[in-house]
């Protein structure tokens, strides 16, 4: 595979912008039929968007945190399953960042620039809770690795060259494994049946007896034991997708209101767009996407800030703006794309207009970790001063 390589941040955005136009057009389609976006995910891979954090060193645009988050912000906005799928991508590019060797940062990245594609293999399902992680990584007495357990809501295996799974050594500490997608004894099941988020293929990656070389190994534990970032970028990106989705519904609902929304007949208008009372709705409803939006930019700002100068309190305020950010976007999403039947009107809840991919989408990622938790480390730090937990999710 051979891939553009972006230069610049400014570059980044305008590929975004118009894969996002292009992936617009057949979102409803694809969601509709559940159609998987083989054809669209090969596309970002060879836009180069895909590269956009491989350090300046190693070739790449290097791009700062604000420009990642608008890139999925603005496929988010055309569609969010498809926005979705490289998520975890951009997550296991910075762990080689931050615990590859200068090896493993050279082979990795030069995969990464070839277009080639991470998946995930992280959650697990039956256990004691989010990270309560079974899947064992063995050594063989050559220095090398066995890989086996049973991975969960595997977003971006099924479309991915290699896939990163996250498992335990004898010692009980995390690491990451990088396992290319056709290894002896990995099985990607495209058992997801989710009602939003349909054509993200988030199934089964099982691992029987997979044979991993060390020198594809990561100590991700290490990621822990210091200030880090490694939480707030991937929870920015999941803000990023619920406010490109809440985006995209507003959009979806101010054209369908224009153009195919009767009047309620008190109104005394002539068109449903006339309508003092959804004038209003439209308002607020717009007042929320703005506010998640300016959020997110706010998030992004302080994530790249601390990245010049990484300290505790610097993460600390990383973690808390991008905790800011997902809890208002998260409740965004939701309400905008339902209210979009309520402003829409009656004819909007037909099936075959699809419109209810929108909060399907939305109620589905948003589950993804609990808003509540963010604004309780919110509140803590706010009176307290308690800088929130290391643990990755925040």
């Amino acid at each position: 595979m051979t891939a553009h390589v972006i230069a610049d941040d400014a570059e980044a955005l305008t590929v975004a912008a118009a894969l996002a136009k292009e992936f617009r057009a057949g979102a409803s389609a694809r969601d509709a039929e559940r159609r998987l976006p083989r054809a669209e995910v090969d596309k970002l891979s060879a836009s180069g968007l895909l590269a956009v954090t491989v350090p300046a060193a190693h070739g790449g645009a290097d791009v700062g945190a604000l420009t990642l988050a608008e890139i999925f912000r603005l496929l988010a906005s055309a569609d969010g399953s498809l926005a979705q799928i490289p998520q975890s991508h951009f997550v296991y590019v910075n762990v080689v960042r931050r615990q590859g060797t200068e090896e493993q940062r050279k082979f990795f990245f030069a995969e990464v620039l070839a277009g080639r594609r991470f998946g995930n293999a992280q959650s697990e399902a039956g256990t004691r809770h989010v990270q309560d992680i079974r899947t064992r990584l063995t050594p063989r007495p050559d220095g090398s690795y066995v890989l086996t357990g049973v991975k969960h809501y595997a977003t971006g295996a099924l479309f991915a060259d290699w896939i990163p799974v996250l498992a335990r050594a004898e010692d009980d500490e995390l690491h990451v494994a990088y396992v290319p997608r056709d290894a002896p004894g990995l099985t990607v099941i495209d058992d997801w049946d989710g009602m939003g988020q349909r054509t993200t293929a988030s199934g089964t990656v099982r691992l029987d007896a997979v044979p991993v070389p060390a020198d594809r190994v990561l100590p991700h534990h290490l990621t822990f034991h210091g200030p880090q970032l490694h939480g707030a970028v991937a929870q920015l990106l999941h803000a990023a997708i619920d406010t490109g989705i809440a985006g995209g519904a507003l959009t979806e609902a101010a054209a369908f209101v224009r153009t195919k929304s009767r009047p309620w007949f008190e109104s005394g208008t002539e068109t449903a767009a006339e309508d003092p009372l959804l004038i209003q709705r439209f308002g607020e409803l717009a007042l929320r996407v703005r506010a998640s939006e300016a959020l997110l930019r706010e998030a992004a700002r302080t994530v790249d800030a601390a990245r010049t100068g990484l300290t505790d309190d610097s993460a600390a305020e990383a973690s808390i703006a991008v905790a800011a950010a997902k809890a208002h976007a998260a409740d965004t999403a939701v309400e905008v794309a339902g209210a979009l039947f309520e402003v829409a009107g009656t004819r909007a809840a037909l099936d075959s207009l699809n419109l209810h991919r929108h909060w399907r989408d939305a109620r589905t990622h948003t589950l993804h970790d609990p808003a509540r938790w963010k604004i309780q480390h919110i509140g803590r730090y706010v009176l307290n001063g308690t800088r929130p937990p290391r643990h990755g999710l925040l």
